[in-house]
């Protein structure tokens, strides 16, 4: 997606006081009905220039493919384009960057990239990848247990304008599908049974629109 020269200037301004480092702008069918929003992009994000590629990525391929779409039928984003990292020691790699939780800054800091894609596509439905997508969205905390695969619509976060750093609500209402993190299943494997019905109810969602 061509996203305005300025937007990009100001969200890379914007967020130059965290450490983070790179920009994945999204990937996929600029028209589509489905927009699909991540957390962060990662070490194999920045090298490769594409959304979810590492082993989230597989995982969420698998979620396509169970439910009979392609990633061209959607558009792939994030609420944070840069990746976010932290320094960290190992015996066998030493002094590295690993990825870490994008913080409520730096969301706020890419926020006019995300508001600028959904107001430029105005999606049918918004599949929220993980708490950290859920909360940008929508300004609750609550937890993933509690909310995942239940659509529901309701207005979204966006700032109040371009250079603001606080959200007020849209004027458009938006059908919102939370969904555990791919990445979720590599720390808690308990979870794919939840994965797998909320991709049935999923499916059926999209059946529908």
């Amino acid at each position: 997606m061509k996203i305005p020269e300025h937007l990009i200037q100001l969200s890379q301004q914007r967020i130059q006081p965290y450490d983070v480092e790179g920009l994945v702008i999204g990937a996929g069918d600029e028209e589509a009905d489905i927009v699909v929003v991540g957390e962060a992009p990662g070490e194999n994000e920045i090298e490769q220039n594409q959304p979810f590629i590492g082993r989230a990525g597989k995982e969420l391929t698998g979620y396509f493919e169970a439910i009979g779409i392609t990633r061209e039928d959607v558009y792939i984003t994030s609420v944070v384009r840069s990746r976010p990292y932290k320094w960290v020691d190992s015996k066998k790699k030493g002094r590295r960057k690993a990825n870490r939780k994008p913080n409520e800054k730096e969301m706020l800091a890419h926020a006019p990239l995300l508001d600028y894609q959904l107001q430029q596509i105005q999606p049918k439905l918004i599949v929220t990848l993980g708490g950290v997508a859920y909360e940008r969205l929508t300004g609750r905390k609550d937890k993933m247990s509690d909310i995942h695969g239940r659509p529901f619509t309701t207005e979204i976060k966006l700032l109040k304008d371009e250079n603001a750093w606080e959200y007020t609500d849209s004027k458009e209402r938006y059908t919102l599908f939370p969904l555990y993190h791919p990445a979720a299943v590599f720390y808690n494997p308990r979870v794919r049974d939840d994965i797998i019905k909320d991709l049935e109810i999923l499916e059926d969602l999209i059946g529908k629109l």
